[in-house]
């Protein structure tokens, strides 16, 4: 716990509570960006054999993370939006084909797929404020429904869904299984076979720790080669390096997606973060997670004029807790909260509080202490 503390002790002066938005980088971070960053002073690329090892790691720790069958099942991209571009774009769609989503998306997973109206696709949104919201996308898709597209885990109400039981339900309907997963890898465990997904993407930015600007895709083998390509450079081939090849084709691996020179900047840095969640094991961090938002849940529940707008079943429930406060507009407390150095967010209904795994009780109790006392006064 010392060296957890150590990771996070440049956060002592705030209480950081918005990694559902982005993550500070842990201590082990920093330091492998700095010492590229000198490296890169120093040296230039003298050693670029040993970034290209780093990177390699980086794909392995993410493989174990979502556990892909194989490294060649990831790609590295740019973020969430990228990856869905991909899919997108990429299927061969026909007039009337259908894409269900939600109607409590991000907006990266809900323009993506309007933005093909143009080919004649049709995007069903289905509410979610039921018992069973599993059942409603299942029973949303029709004969002419392509793909169900979902959040893990939705943005501003912190609903998880049960992805295992829709990937499933898309199996048994021959429908594809898209899943936005940036609100739950790096929270809490998450599994590409278990969920039967056909697509995973997630950025780095929140719950792993890590920078912005790289994420991974996850497709499945199967589909690889027919996701049309739109992005072409010398990364992505099969035979990458060898400049003076006349002929080319397409990397057989996922690294087909990623079309030019990679970001090496992130990579150090996000192989840093994941090297701290492996160490800490995904159950072990969904654990304590939890924890830290039920006692979230819990104290609020007991305040007087706090309406809780998150699941409260422990199945429901991921790293996000979304509440109002009676008396105060949702943005007023967002800046009293913020001028009392509580780092959250104003999303959905009202506040939007996101601990993780290393959040000292000190935060949690502080910034409860804050929340009372604007209840009562």
């Amino acid at each position: 716990m010392n060296a957890i503390r150590y990771e996070f002790e440049q956060l002592s002066a705030i209480n950081y509570l918005n990694h559902a938005a982005i993550s500070p980088w842990p201590q082990r971070a920093v330091e492998a960006v700095n010492r590229f960053a000198n490296q890169n002073a120093m040296l230039g690329a003298r050693n670029y054999s040993d970034w290209l090892i780093t990177e390699q790691l980086l794909r392995e720790r993410l493989a174990r993370m979502v556990n892909t069958p194989s490294t060649d099942d990831i790609a590295l991209v740019k973020n969430t939006s990228q990856a869905l571009s991909y899919v997108a774009f990429g299927l061969d769609w026909q007039p009337g084909d259908q894409v269900v989503i939600s109607d409590e998306e991000f907006p990266s997973n809900k323009i993506v797929w309007q933005a093909l109206s143009s080919q004649g696709v049709e995007v069903k949104q289905v509410n979610l404020a039921n018992s069973d919201p599993e059942a409603a996308l299942l029973n949303a898709c029709g004969p002419q429904t392509r793909l169900l597209s979902i959040s893990a885990v939705q943005f501003a109400s912190g609903l998880r869904l049960n992805l295992q039981r829709l990937g499933h339900g898309c199996k048994q309907r021959s429908v594809l299984f898209c899943v936005d997963a940036i609100q739950q890898i790096g929270a809490l465990p998450f599994d590409v076979q278990a969920s039967e997904c056909d697509f995973a993407m997630a950025d780095g930015h929140k719950w792993m720790l890590g920078p912005e600007g790289l994420g991974l895709f996850y497709c499945r083998s199967e589909l690889r080669q027919s996701l049309k390509l739109h992005e072409y450079g010398w990364h992505m081939l099969e035979h990458a390096g060898d400049y003076s090849r006349t002929d080319w084709q397409p990397a057989k691996s996922a690294v087909r997606f990623e079309s030019g020179s990679p970001n090496m900047l992130g990579t150090m840095a996000l192989e840093a973060s994941l090297s701290l969640l492996e160490e800490v094991g995904m159950i072990a961090v969904g654990n304590a997670l939890e924890e830290r938002v039920l006692e979230l849940t819990t104290e609020l529940g007991r305040m007087t004029g706090i309406n809780l707008h998150s699941p409260l079943t422990p199945e429901r429930r991921a790293g996000i807790i979304n509440f109002t406060l009676d008396g105060w507009d949702p943005q007023a407390l967002f800046e009293h909260l913020k001028q009392n150095n509580v780092v959250c967010a104003r999303r959905g209904k009202g506040i939007r509080l996101s601990p993780h795994f290393y959040t000292k009780p000190t935060v949690i109790e502080s910034t409860l202490r804050l929340i009372r006392q604007a209840s009562s006064g």
